[in-house]
């Protein structure tokens, strides 16, 4: 039974389709990597997953159980970054994390408190106002917010927006701790490509409201288009071997480009040396970006 599962999701707006018959599936255990260029979509099925807008049509389980319009209780088991967090910018990280802990009526508040802080490497600025935290800071603080209840699922939505390459560094390694460390799910929407190819092991890509593709993030970049480089005059030599393994193929600008199963690429280069081809050079061409460029068009 999957964690979370999506069916024929909708949302209209007036007369705007914004969500269109969405179908998707989290089970325990994933980093979902949620993708799609901006105006796609992907905060508004975030937020109909939150409660925070209504579905105009189609279902959400959790758990195996409908989520109804009126139902708050799933809500207790996930934890949610939505775009950017709030707090009050004049009291420290400490007190604001003991307002929301109240909220969630916890009951050993300090204790769980200490923990998140700790979790998220603030505890040594707990004291420290808000006002004077980078926008790294924040957006981790963010997440000790949403951890403060144990959820088993969280939900960040461009966790990563804003920061600079080490903050995006420092905020993939904490959703690593977060997946492995404590065992809690993560859907995680980002327009950072990299970041998803680096840490979701799998992904839904969705462009005008509509599911493009969904699948395992191995699975979906297996298809891998290489350059080669030879020695000179090789290239003929080179494609007659390709044609022989019906090995698609293409010579641009003295390289030849061959697609192939990234599995097989062992057993390819060893049977080019012995067939006697020289490669020189071997790279990998294609990268999420260009898969991700190539199907929403």
């Amino acid at each position: 039974m999957p964690l979370l599962e999506v069916k024929n999701l909708n949302k209209y707006f007036s007369d705007f389709h914004a969500v269109r018959d969405l179908n998707f599936k989290v089970e325990k255990g994933d980093i979902y990597g949620f993708l799609g260029p901006n105006g796609a979509g992907k905060s508004t099925s975030l937020r109909m997953i939150l409660g925070l807008i209504y579905p105009s049509s189609g279902e959400i389980f959790f758990k195996g159980e409908k989520i109804t319009k009126y139902d708050r209780k799933y809500l207790s088991q996930i934890g949610a970054l939505i775009e950017r967090p709030d707090f009050y910018e004049n009291l420290s990280a400490y007190n604001n994390l003991k307002i929301f802990a109240r909220l969630a009526q916890l009951k050993d508040k300090e204790t769980r408190i200490e923990t998140v802080l700790k979790e998220v490497d603030l505890w040594d600025r707990r004291k420290s106002r808000v006002k004077s935290f980078s926008q790294g800071m924040k957006q981790r603080l963010g997440i000790a917010q949403a951890l403060l209840h144990e959820p088993e699922l969280i939900i960040l939505d461009e966790p990563s927006n804003g920061l600079d390459p080490k903050g995006q560094a420092d905020m993939r390694e904490l959703i690593y701790r977060i997946s492995s460390e404590l065992q809690i799910t993560v859907i995680i929407s980002s327009h950072i490509l990299s970041e998803i190819e680096l840490i979701a092991n799998k992904m839904l890509i969705i462009n005008k409201g509509e599911k493009i593709t969904e699948g395992g993030v191995q699975d979906l970049m297996s298809s891998l288009e290489m350059v080669l480089e030879m020695r000179p005059n090789d290239e003929q030599f080179f494609l007659e071997k390709l044609k022989e393994r019906n090995i698609p193929a293409e010579v641009k600008a003295d390289r030849v480009r061959v697609q192939i199963a990234e599995a097989d690429i062992p057993a390819f280069l060893k049977n080019m040396v012995e067939d006697g081809v020289a490669i020189t050079e071997m790279r990998q061409l294609r990268t999420l970006e260009e898969y991700f460029l190539n199907i929403t068009k």
